[in-house]
């Protein structure tokens, strides 16, 4: 008898008993539900929230699998140097040590935030009696791609749960929660633990055998080395193709824009909101770039160093590129109207480059500005809305006199 029957023979077994939801949800992730719509008008489609979820983790696992190499050759560069004449396809990056070192430190991050998040999510699904969702495997996946990669494990477990419990569970689990639970997750560290998101250091590895002492090393940020107007080592290469210290999934800026195409393809990611964010980011960095060009601010000043870096440029270093793909189209918690979505994410981009600027001591905003604007996205689909009506309402009339 094969996996699948026995599945179904445990699930009948269960059925209408208070773990019936755990043994669906197994039989669930590795089969297709034979549920189907009953009654009413609907759409009949192809695609259900497991589909789409698989969807988004497999636009994410390019950048995670590079995350891994990055780790190592990061730490590897610490020590011995960057090697000179880097390009996506050199064998100084793609080899197995800088592979089985990232491995064996972003791994347990993976681990750690799908244990412990879909446990809670089982939790609440046995409580409650209904069906687990699917709607943690893209914030697991989430999660180890936007925290420090030398982040204590118990630390990311406590978050999770906060992010899992508040930010989602209390408003009725998935497809009912207001804020975007990875970036939830990513704001209880930053405020709980500061000096671990500070932004001015990387992990590179946690200690290294020196003469028989443990040395650790870090490595600055490129947001850090403009924020503090000191030198900045990478070349424009190396921060589009991704051969430098940050997070696991924001290094690579070109893997992230082929997930973008990915996802807008499959129709997943709303384009509209993916480019009003870069716009938004780009007007306000031209908006910096006038304000130095007119002298307003002087070199030297705390501010000049980000104001300073040409508009462009923003898109390829720090997070605004992942976060404009990954996190601000969430379907859940972002605009839904298509104006709306325009609205949305221009004011991402917008407010993200203000907070990159204005806030030194941690000079990134991305998550930030997601997580307020996905408070004002019901205002925003508001106002759209009764704006359209208010149209209709002047048609009419006109139509009437």
């Amino acid at each position: 008898m094969g996996l699948k029957e026995n599945l179904h023979k445990l699930k009948m077994k269960y059925e209408g008993k208070k773990m019936a939801p755990a043994f669906n949800a197994l039989h669930t992730f590795l089969y297709l539900p034979n549920m189907i719509t009953k009654g009413g008008t609907h759409i009949k489609a192809a695609d259900d929230l497991k589909r789409t979820m698989n969807t988004v983790i497999l636009a994410l696992v390019p950048c995670l699998i590079f995350g891994m190499f990055n780790a190592g050759f990061q730490h590897y560069a610490a020590i011995n140097g960057m090697p000179e004449g880097m390009s996506f396809f050199s064998t100084a990056f793609w080899n197995m040590d800088n592979f089985l070192l990232g491995l064996v430190t972003v791994l347990p991050l993976v681990i750690v935030s799908y244990g412990v998040g879909l446990a809670i999510e089982f939790l609440f699904a046995v409580i409650k009696g209904h069906e687990v969702e699917e709607g943690y495997l893209v914030t697991g996946m989430l999660v180890p791609l936007i925290v420090p990669i030398d982040i204590p494990l118990w630390m990311l477990a406590v978050a999770v749960a906060f992010g899992v419990v508040i930010g989602k569970e209390v408003f009725g689990g998935t497809g009912m929660n207001i804020l975007n639970p990875a970036l939830t997750i990513r704001a209880f560290l930053f405020f709980a633990y500061p000096t671990w998101m500070s932004g001015d250091k990387v992990w590179v590895h946690e200690a290294v055998e020196r003469a028989g002492t443990p040395d650790a090393i870090s490595g600055e940020t490129i947001l850090g080395s403009y924020a503090q107007n000191s030198d900045v080592m990478y070349s424009l290469q190396d921060m589009f193709f991704g051969f430098i210290p940050g997070s696991v999934g924001e290094t690579s800026k070109l893997l992230i824009i082929i997930g973008a195409l990915f996802l807008i393809f499959t129709k997943v990611g709303s384009w509209r909101i993916i480019l009003s964010t870069l716009i938004g980011a780009l007007v306000m960095g031209l908006i910096f770039n006038g304000v130095v060009d007119a002298g307003w601010i002087q070199e030297g000043s705390k501010f000049f160093g980000l104001m300073s870096v040409p508009f462009w440029q923003h898109l390829i270093i720090g997070s605004i590129l992942f976060g404009a793909v990954y996190m601000a189209t969430d379907p859940v918690s972002a605009a839904q109207t298509n104006k709306g979505k325009w609205i949305y994410g221009f004011l991402i981009g917008f407010i993200s480059i203000l907070i990159r600027v204005f806030n030194p001591a941690y000079p990134e905003g991305v998550f930030l500005a997601i997580l307020l604007m996905n408070v004002f996205a019901p205002t925003i689909d508001h106002y759209v809305i009764q704006g359209n009506i208010n149209k209709r309402k002047k048609r009419l009339k006109v139509k009437t006199a």
